[in-house]
């Protein structure tokens, strides 16, 4: 019995369309590794597999395909060579790339038949979400948090798309709360990682992005305050090969720090004021103390625990600063090593658990185990490998139903644990007509961008071929014309950063602001004599 068999008796003669299939899969993770897994084993003829992701050795809890022996590796190349082995009769092609590459343009995503995407990141979502709509490919996303999934069927007119909806975004918080009246374990946790960590082995006080630096009334004082103890800080830095490094460095935060604080007597009339830590008392404390506590992540550390693990990531972080900084070359230009938060890093997630513990203990509030502030830190919402297993399984289903034609018939899936039942389906809901990403009109172009300039663009596409008056805007990341800016009409459009394809967003403004139509704008491979824009009147809404 052939590897196809079983499927191909369950599907029938539409067995013959997988088999000619071309898909396109992006992401590896715990979703990709499952939807993988069924593709192949479904016989889907051709699959391509896109992720710029490196195993660690916390994946391999839930993505199977990945083990040991793995760990670095780049997730595609190693998923593609695992599922080869479950049906060598599907040819895989693995990228181990970013999706927003600029190989990967709509042309290439016109090759496929239908698009999966397994990915946890919203901008790449939204990025594969625009593409497929201007390939007018058809899109199956998913996705899952904890014991919740979801599994959507995205078609150009046909149904809503990722953007038709409202994305949450990642929470910040006001600086002022992080840097002075903390209430929360993740207040202490996001100082640790984005302020503390940064300041003394990253870059400045500007490298934050989950604190909110915003300078309204309430933050301003803090902001300046911030600017100052950065500067502490990075004169501190400077003598990170001192014996009292770890001494210094806890007094200032800890200590000098919560005083000046305690001086703020206004800030404390409502709030219980936090308690210093002096250096001396809780490393006579500390004495006797295994450093292997660090080990034990499931426990909540005393304040002795605490301060014994700090001061040993210290001195580990610090190492290897210093080691970096021997190996560099004698260079003005070179620059400063620097170590970031990685929840898989155990040098910086030690650091950040012990540092935020400690302040919590200055502030009354509850310590958190190392696995928590993992969890919390890293934003991770924890896996479950038989989530993305049922997400996955629901993925092949749906686009059975696209491969088919057969839209009507699709559903918006929802798994969740709390539910009254653990399955439920509802019908893709239409475009939203307010949706700046699928309810505009499209049409591609190609020109020489080397020679065209946005003059002709405005004439003789806008203007000429599609009956545009004056009253636009035409923008691609940054304004490049309006009827009041006219800067870059004899500009080529090579000069204005276009590239081999490009989205340029027209806004009409003569009625009321509204996005009017996208051109993908193709670069010519070959060079006409005397033609620079070729038009494609071809509007898709």
């Amino acid at each position: 019995m052939g590897r196809d068999t079983n499927a191909r008796k369950s599907l029938g003669t539409f067995h013959k369309k997988i088999k000619e299939s071309r898909v396109l899969m992006v992401g590896a993770g715990g979703i990709g590794c499952e939807l993988l897994k069924n593709l192949v084993l479904t016989g889907f003829g051709e699959i391509h597999i896109v992720d710029m992701d490196t195993i660690d050795l916390s994946n391999l809890n839930r993505q199977f395909l990945f083990g040991m022996q793995h760990i670095k590796k780049p997730k595609a190349m190693v998923a593609m060579e695992t599922a080869e082995k479950f049906n060598p009769n599907v040819k895989l092609e693995a990228h181990h790339a970013n999706i927003k590459d600029p190989e990967f343009n709509v042309k290439w995503f016109k090759g496929f038949d239908v698009v999966f995407n397994a990915l946890d990141n919203l901008e790449a979502r939204r990025h594969v979400n625009k593409m497929c709509l201007s390939a007018n490919v058809p899109l199956i996303e998913s996705g899952t948090t904890g014991f919740d999934g979801q599994v959507q069927v995205i078609k150009q007119g046909k149904t809503e798309c990722y953007d038709c909806t409202h994305k949450a975004i990642p929470k910040s918080f006001p600086v002022c709360t992080i840097r002075s009246t903390p209430s929360q374990p993740i207040h202490c946790i996001v100082w640790a990682k984005s302020y503390l960590l940064v300041e003394i082995f990253g870059t400045s006080e500007e490298a934050m992005p989950e604190v909110d630096l915003t300078e309204d009334s309430e933050n301003t004082r803090e902001i300046a305050n911030l600017k100052r103890e950065a500067e502490e800080l990075k004169n501190i830095r400077e003598k990170m090969d001192s014996p009292d490094f770890a001494a210094t460095v806890f007094n200032k935060v800890f200590k000098d720090d919560i005083n000046r604080l305690r001086t703020m007597e206004e800030m404390w009339k409502t709030r219980k004021p936090p308690k210093p830590l002096d250096h001396q008392m809780v490393s006579n404390e500390a004495k006797g103390i295994d450093v292997k506590v660090s080990k034990n992540d499931q426990k909540i550390w005393s304040l002795a625990e605490n301060y014994v693990v700090f001061e040993d990531s210290l001195r580990r972080l610090a190492e290897r600063v210093l080691d970096i900084r021997k190996d560099q070359v004698e260079d003005e230009d070179e620059a400063a090593p620097i170590i970031t938060f990685d929840k898989d890093d155990e040098d910086t997630l030690d650091f950040v658990a012990a540092s935020a513990n400690l302040r919590s203990l200055v502030f009354g509030i509850n310590s958190k185990s190392k696995f928590d502030i993992k969890q919390m830190a890293g934003n991770i919402i924890p896996a479950i490998a038989t989530t993305n297993a049922i997400t996955a399984g629901l993925c092949v289903l749906q686009a059975f139903k696209v491969l088919r034609d057969d839209l009507s018939s699709a559903r918006t899936m929802f798994l969740s644990r709390s539910a009254d039942r653990a399955f439920s389906t509802e019908k893709p809901s239409p475009p939203n007509p307010a949706c700046g990403v699928c309810s505009v009109a499209r049409t591609a172009i190609e020109a020489d961008i080397e020679r065209a300039t946005l003059g002709d663009l405005l004439d003789k596409v806008l203007r000429d071929s599609l009956g545009y008056g004056e009253e636009i805007s035409v923008l691609t990341s940054q304004l490049l014309y309006d009827c009041d800016f006219d800067d870059n009409v004899d500009t080529t459009l090579k000069e204005l950063g276009f590239s081999e394809e490009t989205f340029v967003t027209v806004m009409d403004e003569e009625d009321e602001p509204r996005i009017n139509l996208e051109v993908l704008v193709i670069n010519m491979r070959v060079h006409l004599s005397s033609t620079v824009i070729v038009v494609f009147t071809d509007l898709a809404p």
